[in-house]
């Protein structure tokens, strides 16, 4: 579910261009989303160098979305807090995976549980805030399945058959949020 989050002032301060750039950068999310799960779900099996790779790539590539996000909502006046927030928690999640995954299936899992379940509730939030650019109630519903989801990473951390195999699954989900919700957004009107 990943984050593209981002606080956007009102209605009336979001840049006449900004639906069309959040459709692009959705609908580059899902692509990203459906073949990196492919990908981990292929090599899922161990915790080798290709999976750890992925894993590691996975917030590198949340971190520049929410940087060109931030480029295209700065046209509105003010740059989208949730977004800076976004970037934080991904380049900590980014670090912080790249250990895990030196220690196992299980640190991987609990780390990027505590990724999801924060980057979750940022999500949640900007959700909320970007409503009156239509499509959002994916973005919302991303949120908050991205918390529970979260959650139940850290918990399987706990059992002897801990895999990564629900990653894969939990990414291309949140690809299709980001399918649906870049195909709801409204189109600027002329």
């Amino acid at each position: 579910m990943d984050t593209l989050v981002g606080t956007t002032p009102t209605s009336s301060a979001t840049p006449a261009g900004a639906p069309a750039a959040l459709r692009r950068l959705y609908l580059l999310r899902f692509a990203f989303a459906a073949v990196w799960a492919a990908l981990l779900f292929a090599t899922s099996g161990t915790l080798g160098a290709p999976a750890a790779t992925l894993l590691v790539v996975y917030p590198l590539f949340d971190v520049a979305c929410a940087v060109v996000d931030i480029r295209a909502a700065r046209g509105g006046g003010q740059p989208p807090r949730g977004l800076h927030l976004n970037v934080a928690l991904s380049a900590l999640a980014t670090v912080g995976l790249a250990v895990a995954a030196t220690s196992g299936i299980p640190a991987v899992l609990r780390v990027w549980g505590a990724w999801a379940v924060t980057a979750g509730l940022v999500q949640l939030v900007v959700g909320l805030n970007r409503r009156q650019l239509g499509g959002q109630w994916a973005m919302i519903a991303s949120g908050g399945i991205s918390v529970l989801a979260g959650a139940s990473f850290v918990a399987q951390a706990g059992k002897d058959d801990a895999s990564l195999h629900t990653l894969a699954g939990y990414a291309f989900l949140g690809g299709v949020f980001f399918l649906v919700s870049a195909l709801r957004l409204r189109r600027p009107t002329s």
